[in-house]
């Protein structure tokens, strides 16, 4: 396809100034950017297709061969000003773009070539509420790379080795010298041979395709920390993804989940739980079995026991994550009225409630006595 007026590509005139090239430039430049224009390969002709016109059209030299001669006089064909194309991953040149807007551009150009660390992990882990009190050991199994048995990770085939790039000598980078809107400069990118390795393999290894990685399931355990939180992770350091290039693994992050119990409540360290007690126990007063985390214990309600009345017992909660003892656990009991009484307990009802004087309920003669008093006012 023959090639565009350079003029044209960048939207000026053939008497534009060098201050009107550069603007438009610019223009042209940030809207068909790769960055802003992610997998579009029509916007990335573009963006070649703009730099190459603004190589030439900013050069005074270039620019008076390409008005006297055009795409095909001297000096074409390459590309003017020692255009070099882009490759893979536009590097370089967004060292340019940065300093005309400001940043906000990544290209591969800025790619680390030494080692990296790996990627992280996460697992979701739903357990007990008694695993989550009182901790214990878990079988996670988890998918994530590792490296290759058949290669030791180095990507190459059993008997050979990576070979240092010619290209960049073992660097990951190339220099290019460009023209840009302050002069000639010289920039590093990412080299295209190696993809910034710096090493090439000849001869992949036929079991990982010369990844260095292979994909596998593997089973660890995990100790549930005493005290974890439903919400709370767990990190486990170094068990995520294996590092680039001799770098470390990253980590795994276990997110907790823990399942609600049919009796207890939680709020931090604290547990609570409501009993049910009847009219007889809370008027006369009983001993009562209390479940626990830790079994049942005996607990004395004392005689006249309001309904709602809560009670704590030190040291029954949960373990605190960060070490310090455990939380308490706090008991509400809620008196039950009885249902379907026969007729005879009825009758002994009535008579009890004949032998009240009233001074017998604090709260309805206090209740009674603010009326008295709210009305009489």
């Amino acid at each position: 396809m023959a090639k565009r007026d350079y003029y044209d590509v960048l939207g000026v005139g053939k008497d534009a100034g060098e201050a009107d090239i550069k603007k438009a430039f610019r223009q042209q430049a940030k809207k068909y950017h790769p960055d802003v224009n992610p997998d579009n390969k029509e916007a990335e002709a573009r963006f070649k297709e703009v730099n190459e016109a603004y190589e030439v059209l900013s050069d005074v030299q270039e620019r008076a061969r390409y008005d006297q001669f055009g795409h095909e006089g001297p000096g074409a064909g390459g590309g003017y000003g020692g255009y070099e194309g882009f490759g893979g991953g536009f590097g370089g040149f967004d060292d340019i773009i940065n300093s005309f807007f400001g940043g906000g551009f990544s290209g591969a150009g800025a790619r680390s070539t030494g080692p990296q660390r790996g990627g992280d992990l996460q697992y979701d882990l739903n357990v007990t509420f008694e695993d989550a009190a009182f901790g214990s050991t878990k079988k996670i199994t988890l998918p994530r790379d590792e490296a290759c048995e058949t290669c030791a990770g180095s990507g190459a085939k059993p008997g050979t080795s990576p070979e240092t790039c010619q290209a960049c000598k073992g660097t990951g980078q190339v220099r290019v010298v460009q023209n840009t809107p302050f002069g000639r400069i010289q920039n590093s990118r990412t080299c295209d041979a190696c993809r910034g390795a710096g090493k090439i393999i000849k001869e992949p290894c036929p079991r990982c395709n010369g990844r260095g990685k292979q994909r596998k399931t593997r089973t660890i355990s995990f100790n549930v920390p005493a005290g974890i939180d439903n919400g709370q992770a767990v990190t486990m350091r170094g068990q995520g993804q294996p590092g680039e290039r001799g770098g470390p693994a990253g980590d795994l992050f276990v997110q907790i989940s823990v399942s609600p119990h049919k009796l207890f409540r939680r709020k931090d360290a604290d547990i609570y739980c409501d009993i049910p007690i009847t009219f007889s126990q809370a008027a006369l007063g009983a001993d009562i079995d209390v479940p626990t985390l830790s079994g049942h214990v005996k607990h004395h309600v004392p005689e006249g026991t309001q309904p709602g009345t809560t009670f704590r017992l030190r040291g029954e909660g949960i373990t605190h994550l960060r070490g310090g003892g455990k939380g308490d656990m706090y008991i509400k009991l809620n008196v039950e009225v009885p249902k379907r009484l026969d007729d005879h307990q009825k009758d002994l009802l009535r008579a009890f409630e004949g032998t009240m004087t009233g001074r017998e309920y604090a709260e309805k003669k206090s209740f009674f006595d603010k009326v008295k008093d709210a009305f009489n006012n």
